[in-house]
């Protein structure tokens, strides 16, 4: 079968490889459908992983595919039918898994495209409990973006920053994957949504999801523009992921007893902290990483109702890999990149 493997930084090619083995006990092969792209598959491309890999390494951390067959002891999946995949392997075992919280895994393995083979291939057999089933209404793209994209979004928001209606949020670049879906929850939960992009081209698309007001920031300092929107007063709630580049601005952007949630460096891994701001206006900085599997089911619970939807960029064969990638890099996509396996 075909897989789309990374054999030394920068350079993938597409290989032919064995087909998994008939599941074992607790184990589901799955059919893959679609993988979408995010920028943990640019830093792996680049050759940023923190921890030892092996090369060649089957890329891609966020996909959905069709159950083709389940092994002994599975009782909760059928043959035919569309799962959500689990982004990390995680043991299941420990008290953070058993309390559904698989993000705080203790004896975790890694994440799959970065650490582990990834899911860019044709099959794969996977733990049945790390698959979520897709609800009636959603489709491949649907589940491919619950696991990063949406459900990245829906912890960050309202596990960690436990946002509010009628509260007012910075999303930052909301052209990205997980801006995106930021815009679109926080607006139908009835916020004021404000959100920074970095072209002109970028901001009716911004505003058609939901956002209220967008900052171009290649133009315009947001941080001083948000202080204009909010009469000085500063926002409830910073969605940052941008890193070093924009954790001055948030900072300066929060109103006292603010909250900065981040999941995120894409420009860099270490900043400066004012200490005496974060005490005197009583900031609250919350980490996020990854989501629990409950966040992926009420993503694409929302997206059966209609109340969200992916945003798509452009969908590309496993050919097309390289130049996909590139833009991404380059943020020059809006939305996300659908790489279609089956």
């Amino acid at each position: 079968m075909r897989a789309l493997q990374l054999i030394e930084d920068r350079k993938l090619e597409i290989v032919d490889i064995a087909p998994p083995p008939p599941p074992g006990p607790a184990e589901v092969t799955v059919n893959i459908k679609a993988v979408a792209l995010n920028h943990i598959d640019v830093w792996g491309w680049r050759g940023m992983a923190f921890a030892k890999r092996k090369m060649p390494l089957t890329i891609g951390a966020e996909a959905s595919g069709v159950v083709d067959a389940i092994g002994p002891g599975v009782g909760n999946l059928l043959p035919g039918q569309l799962v959500s995949i689990y982004g990390a392997q995680t043991c299941g075992l420990c008290r953070p898994c058993r309390e559904g919280r698989d993000n705080l895994c203790e004896h975790v393995s890694g994440v799959h495209g970065f650490h582990l083979d990834g899911f860019a291939q044709e099959k794969v057999n996977l733990k049945a409990r790390l698959l979520v089933p897709a609800p009636p209404g959603v489709d491949e793209i649907g589940a491919a973006v619950a696991p990063v994209t949406f459900g990245t979004v829906e912890h960050m928001l309202f596990d960690n920053a436990k946002l509010e209606a009628g509260e007012t949020i910075l999303v930052h670049a909301g052209g990205s994957g997980i801006g995106s879906a930021a815009i679109q929850l926080a607006k139908k939960m009835g916020c004021t949504v404000i959100t920074t992009v970095g072209s002109d081209e970028k901001i009716e698309k911004a505003k058609a999801l939901g956002a209220d007001h967008v900052i171009n920031y290649r133009v315009d300092r947001f941080e001083g523009v948000v202080r204009k929107l909010t009469k000085k007063k500063g926002v409830d709630v910073v969605f940052e992921h941008v890193g070093a580049d924009t954790w001055a601005g948030s900072m300066l952007s929060l109103r006292r007893g603010g909250r900065l949630v981040t999941c995120g460096s894409t420009s860099g891994v270490s900043t400066n902290l004012n200490l005496m701001m974060l005490f005197q206006q009583q900031l609250k900085l919350l980490g996020s990483f990854g989501c629990r599997m409950e966040n992926m089911a009420d993503a694409m619970q929302k997206m059966a109702r209609g109340l969200v939807r992916p945003v798509i960029d452009t969908e590309v064969g496993f050919d097309d890999i390289d130049t996909a990638l590139k833009r991404m890099e380059g943020r020059d996509v809006f939305g996300k990149i659908i790489l279609r396996v089956n």
